[in-house]
């Protein structure tokens, strides 16, 4: 726990309360250093790039323009407004994506920086949701385009966005608190990682449709794949210009919440040791 004297933080680990509840509040009192994080975060990433800050709109626009020619044109897939379906997904699947890596990975790198100082553990992740956060709201303009190019209209559902970008905020800090946790003590995670984020958009509905999938898969696979829900949420008020209904959206709702608590409670109960393990 930080105690306040004379305005300079004292970390008193014997005084600690219930992990979770103090990790918040730290969360707190640190807030201004998380915005520097983020602020670090997305200036050293553009700060010797010709385009700077514009590569956040080219890369998914590249990525959905690779996908469109790919699979409807050659494999033919038809599904109208195919560029928008696509950039849609990948804005959602993107977040997800680049925000739990960040998590781990910076909170890997921050060893030297937690053995010097106090700092909330949780801030390394909050930092990268806070960075995901701008990146998805860059994204939105080149997104805007491609409906107007592919004739989606832009509809008042659009105003609805803020919704499910919040569960799938909230899901991914509770998958980067989990994966972190486990890249502390098992240093093959991040590897192991990237190899299951790259399985595992191709079982989200990014590149192809609930309605193509064979009939057995149609009944397992979005039960058992959290962001299939998260993502087809926040496609609804884009590609399909309608709000969910109440049974397409608890079950994100509940899972959403239900990662970030799991997540979190385990995070502060083993954050204490982190300094000593990275």
């Amino acid at each position: 726990m930080a105690n306040i004297q004379n305005n300079q933080y004292f970390y008193d680990s014997a005084k600690r309360g219930i992990p979770a509840v103090d990790e918040l509040r730290e969360v707190i009192n640190y807030r201004n250093l998380i915005l520097q994080l983020v602020r670090r975060d997305v200036v050293a990433r553009y700060k010797r790039s010709v385009l700077g800050i514009a590569w956040t709109m080219i890369n998914p626009l590249g990525t959905m323009l690779v996908l469109t020619i790919a699979f409807s044109q050659i494999l033919r897939f038809n599904i109208p407004g195919y560029p928008a379906y696509v950039l849609s997904g990948l804005i959602a699947w993107n977040f997800f994506s680049q925000t739990t890596t960040a998590s781990m990975v910076n909170l890997v790198w921050g060893g030297q920086l937690l053995r010097r100082i106090y700092i909330p553990r949780s801030s390394f992740a909050l930092a990268a949701i806070g960075t995901g956060v701008i990146n998805v709201l860059l994204s939105l303009g080149p997104l805007l385009i491609i409906m107007a190019v592919v004739g989606l209209p832009i509809k008042p559902e659009l105003l609805f966005l803020p919704v499910p970008l919040l569960l799938l905020l909230l899901f991914s800090l509770g998958v980067g608190l989990i994966i972190s946790t486990w890249a502390v003590y098992f240093p093959d995670v991040a590897e192991m990682y990237q190899i299951v984020l790259s399985a595992w958009m191709y079982l989200c509905p990014i590149i192809y449709s609930e309605e193509m999938l064979p009939e057995q898969m149609k009944i397992w696979l979005p039960s058992l794949n959290p962001m299939w829900g998260i993502i087809k949420l926040f496609r609804m008020p884009i590609y399909d210009g309608r709000l969910p209904t109440w049974e397409e959206f608890w079950p994100s709702l509940v899972i959403s919440l239900s990662v970030l608590v799991i997540g979190w409670l385990l995070f502060s109960l083993k954050s204490d040791e982190f300094a000593y393990r990275i």
